[in-house]
């Protein structure tokens, strides 16, 4: 079976999207498989004792934002700080994203994942559109329409809650979060000690 990392993520997360294609390749490099896990943060959040944005104190909204600005300058990755549609419903992309796991297998989800999350923060478009989403997925070669109604069974919402479920039982309280050999890190800036973990 080889090396396997749980890759839990909301994609509607910045933290994700500036360390997605990075935690991607450095999977690629290392031959480590990457189990597939969206999850509902706001419920993960309720559990954990985070906040949603709009409910944190100003100073740590305004640090956020500059963190942001520094990250997206050292990763010459293109991001809107405070894009028009953020905050922004994010389960039926998470589900869409399942939905392309389970037809198209990791590889195609991953690659879906990447440009939901771009579309957010580099193109402005709103993710919780039927619309918008099916033309994502077509940007991906796949069959927008049908795997946006797929991904409205009973089968994607259970594997949705259980990837949030498990979230929660591996102590997750932030997104990206990454468990390898049983051990979580959190964040994209954890990176380096995640690479240093797949060295071992």
């Amino acid at each position: 079976m080889g090396k396997v990392c749980e890759y839990y993520f909301a994609p509607q997360s910045p933290w994700c999207y500036l360390g997605h294609q990075r935690f991607i390749d450095l999977t690629k490099k290392y031959g480590v498989r990457i189990d597939v896990k969206p999850c509902d943060l706001g419920k993960v959040f309720s559990l954990s004792g985070g906040l949603p944005l709009a409910k944190r104190a100003p100073q740590r909204q305004a640090y956020r934002l500059t963190e942001m600005q520094r990250w997206s300058e050292f990763l010459a990755l293109p991001m809107h700080l405070q894009p028009t549609f953020f905050p922004v419903v994010a389960d039926p992309a998470s589900m869409l994203i399942i939905a392309a796991q389970l037809a198209h297998g990791s590889e195609l989800a991953l690659t879906l994942a990447g440009v939901i999350m771009r579309a957010v923060w580099a193109e402005q478009k709103n993710i919780a559109d039927a619309d918008t989403l099916i033309g994502l997925a077509f940007d991906c070669e796949l069959d927008g329409k049908a795997l946006l109604k797929s991904s409205e069974t009973a089968s994607v919402q259970a594997d949705y809650d259980r990837f949030t479920n498990e979230m929660v039982a591996v102590n997750g309280f932030g997104a990206p979060w990454f468990v390898f050999k049983g051990e979580s890190f959190w964040g994209q800036d954890r990176l380096d000690f995640l690479e240093l973990a797949f060295q071992k």
